[in-house]
């Protein structure tokens, strides 16, 4: 039976579970152990494992990732906690030019099971320095498995399946999602990479949207239908691998497509998933594939200007109105 548990609470117990099941497993970070995460995510984890397995780190995060990929080369299954996104950058080349790498430099005889779980998004009022989301990064990467739940069961399901790879993971969560409630089924459940999920149904447009968006589109697809405009709304749950058929498949139905992240729009998500479109499903198309990203600026720390710079339902609205040219009338 589902249970009502936050997306906190599904993270949470997706490690506990995965460490109980596996001795190999363990978790490091900054405050991840007697703080229980700056989110709060990993109370209670030291209590039950001990500091041998929940890991307090300094605040080196070259450091405490190179111990990692180092403890991963010698069998053990580590889950890193990077407390913000941002932070990330400053551990780019264990991540980069070291973890995702020795597999095939060592034509597969070494293995790197390595677990980064880190946030994306604004809306916090944190700033340039601890908003933004960088997902795309990693996706360019080979090697890496990048993955992008939207729900509490799916932030359970994907990091079981992230924690049993033999390859590089990083689940992105986005800070704003943290007490986000939603159904989780009981069980051992992984859910597997590369399986995009239709959260919503529909027949005029498609809404591909990722992360907290897939919460934003869910809204403004209720507000379109209002207006007479069914929209199917498309969760690809990790950017790699990508489930390419399943956007392929519903854009072929719609014949439209907007596709919305809060990465930064150049360069970004928006255009890889646009190009997929392009590039298989060109022919079906009744209009050209719309985006919707963040805008292209630092996150700034004042309310007002930071949530001008993310997508909005009513953005969405008009992005998808305006496929239907510049009356926005659907025909």
């Amino acid at each position: 039976m589902p249970r009502k548990l936050t997306f906190a609470q599904a993270v949470r117990e997706a490690m506990a579970e995965e460490m109980r099941r596996d001795p190999a497993v363990f978790l490091m970070g900054e405050d991840v152990g007697g703080a229980g995460g700056v989110f709060k995510v990993t109370v209670g984890l030291l209590e039950e494992f001990g500091p041998e397995r929940v890991r307090d780190t300094p605040i080196a995060e070259a450091g405490f990732m190179g111990l990692a990929v180092g403890a991963a080369l010698t069998g053990m299954r580590p889950i890193v906690e990077i407390m913000f996104g941002d932070f990330i950058t400053l551990a780019m080349d264990q991540i980069v030019n070291q973890a995702c790498k020795l597999r095939y430099m060592s034509g597969g005889q070494a293995r790197v099971p390595l677990t980064i779980r880190t946030t994306l998004g604004a809306g916090r009022s944190s700033a340039a320095q601890h908003s933004q989301s960088l997902h795309a990064w990693f996706a360019h990467i080979p090697g890496i498995k990048v993955a992008i739940p939207s729900t509490p069961a799916d932030a359970k399901g994907l990091l079981k399946s992230a924690i049993r790879d033999d390859n590089v993971c990083i689940v992105f969560e986005d800070k704003m999602m943290y007490r986000l409630e939603g159904d989780v089924p009981d069980g051992d459940l992984p859910i597997p990479f590369g399986q995009a999920d239709v959260k919503r149904p529909g027949e005029d447009v498609t809404l591909i949207a990722t992360s907290s968006m897939v919460h934003v589109a869910l809204k403004a697809a209720e507000l379109l239908q209002k207006e007479n405009i069914s929209a199917e709304v498309i969760d690809p749950r990790t950017l790699v691998p990508l489930d390419r058929e399943a956007l392929v498949q519903s854009v072929r139905k719609t014949g439209r497509a907007l596709i919305i992240d809060e990465g930064h729009q150049k360069y970004g998500v928006t255009a890889e998933l646009a190009a997929v479109i392009q590039e298989e499903a060109f022919d079906d198309l009744d209009a050209p594939v719309a985006r919707l990203g963040a805008a292209d600026v630092p996150v700034p720390f004042s309310t007002a200007l930071e949530f001008e710079t993310i997508p909005n339902e009513a953005r969405i609205i008009a992005a998808v109105k305006a496929t239907w040219g510049p009356d926005g009338k659907k025909r």
